[in-house]
């Protein structure tokens, strides 16, 4: 476990501003205790501060996660943000997308969102903005990257994306189901 590095930092605090904006500064400084980012294993955790001391008192090796998932690092240096993280993000997010009922299974298996499954979307969002996407009923399904501005949508083909999908909460059963589960699997080894 050990800090970001300035460059791991400022890509993260990029994606993040892209959904959450000024908003960040809530996330490291909540009123009720300080948070923190942490690198393990290749991937990038938002822990409290105090959980990060306890960490400390455990082997590397041993420590399997700590606080919530926010991004991977992949070989090439480059972040991307989980889906662990989308509960923060709904909370922060600038910009947000509803879907209709008929279109939420569509997008929970991987697909971008089309405007005939739009049920609303939040005013002024910009083009190749950070949105998060929700049901009508406020559950956060996932997040993307807005294909078209606010504005644009109402004048579209009904079949043309609207949102590109970027995660959702069904990547879990995706990835258990293609046999991509190491943490699952160590869990029930130790």
């Amino acid at each position: 476990m050990r800090p970001c590095t300035d460059d791991e930092l400022r890509a993260l605090l990029e994606k993040l501003m892209k959904f959450i904006g000024k908003n960040v500064e809530l996330l490291l400084h909540k009123a009720e205790e300080p948070h923190c980012f942490r690198v393990h294993k290749g991937r990038i955790y938002y822990v409290s501060e105090k959980l990060m001391r306890m960490a400390t008192n455990f082997k590397g090796s041993d420590l399997l996660a700590m606080g919530t998932c926010f991004a991977k690092i992949t070989h090439s240096g480059k972040i991307h943000l989980q889906i662990t993280c989308v509960d923060h993000l709904a909370k922060h997010a600038l910009h947000k997308v509803w879907l209709k009922a008929s279109a939420e299974n569509s997008f929970l298996y991987g697909n971008h969102v089309t405007k005939q499954g739009l049920g609303r979307i939040t005013d002024a969002a910009p083009q190749h903005g950070g949105v998060v996407v929700f049901n009508l009923q406020d559950v956060p399904l996932g997040f993307g990257i807005l294909a078209q501005p606010t504005a644009a949508c109402k004048d579209l083909d009904p079949t043309a994306s609207v949102v590109l999908h970027q995660a959702d909460v069904g990547e879990y059963l995706r990835l258990e189901r293609t046999g991509q589960h190491a943490i699952f699997q160590a869990l029930q080894q130790s």
